[in-house]
């Protein structure tokens, strides 16, 4: 098979979460101009909506529905009535995810700072609602025989991150390691799961901090590379991973991080 052939999408279905801005747009934009059916879904209905309206205007196939991942039972749903929907679910994106606030080293972020209820709202989103997404995008899948599913880590989730809050660590390596573990068990299916652990990408999370000139220069201090990624240079690590081009790839974690986790 042609190497272009292998990145094709056409007929296939996709499902997001946390669409509507930063990595999970260039997600479903990356899907969506191979050819797929993506199912765009994020808490913030206003944002979801320009999201899907922006790549329903370049001709793709998007359907947007609010979703607040921290309702899992919700996620399950959503998830079972697209593929109901659409006949098939092919690729999965866990992505919704929050950040922790400043690192270890702030005043804010060290260790007698951090706050319980904030804690385990983390778990919540970024660990149990990701377990979730697997769980009922596996669901339809394995009865398949076939599916590709991709989870958002960090390379704060592979080695020490003195810019990012002990919760946010604790969560992305805890999903790194979900990866492994499902590996285990899907790939008796035929279903391949791997995550992405990106490093510093120009975003809006946590509050747009990565806009801020001094921090983004703290982000960069340890990148050596020298610099913040832009969205869209994600999207080919993400097509491969959601494409048939990643058959032989499961169980894996791969950073896109300018470099940061060589130290």
């Amino acid at each position: 098979m042609r190497v272009d052939e292998m990145l094709k999408l056409d007929g296939q279905v996709a499902f997001v979460t946390g669409a509507a801005r930063g990595l999970g747009f260039a997600y479903a934009e990356a899907v969506a101009e191979q050819g797929a059916t993506v199912v765009m879904t994020d808490v913030d209905g206003t944002a979801l909506d320009a999201a899907a309206a922006r790549l329903k205007a370049g001709g793709y196939n998007v359907h947007a529905e609010v979703l607040d991942v921290s309702d899992t039972d919700r996620v399950a749903a959503t998830i079972d009535g697209a593929a109901k929907t659409f006949g098939r679910l092919d690729i999965a994106f866990a992505n919704a995810g929050l950040s922790a606030g400043p690192g270890p080293l702030t005043e804010r972020g060290a260790m007698a700072s951090v706050d319980l209820a904030r804690w385990n709202t983390l778990l919540n989103i970024n660990l149990t609602s990701v377990f979730v997404t697997i769980r009922a995008a596996a669901n339809h899948m394995c009865k398949r025989r076939s599916g590709r599913i991709i989870v958002t880590s960090s390379v704060a989730g592979i080695r020490g991150e003195r810019m990012c809050g002990y919760a946010y660590a604790a969560t992305k390596a805890a999903v790194a390691n979900l990866v492994r573990q499902s590996a285990i068990e899907l790939s008796q299916h035929n279903v391949n799961i791997n995550a992405i652990a990106p490093g510093p990408f120009l975003t809006n999370i946590g509050e747009g901090r990565l806009h801020d000139p001094d921090v983004a220069r703290q982000f960069v201090a340890d990148v050596p590379l020298g610099r913040l990624a832009q969205t869209d240079e994600i999207k080919g690590l993400a097509l491969l991973l959601a494409s048939p081009a990643s058959s032989y790839i499961t169980g894996t974690v791969i950073p896109i991080d300018g470099g940061a986790s060589a130290f």
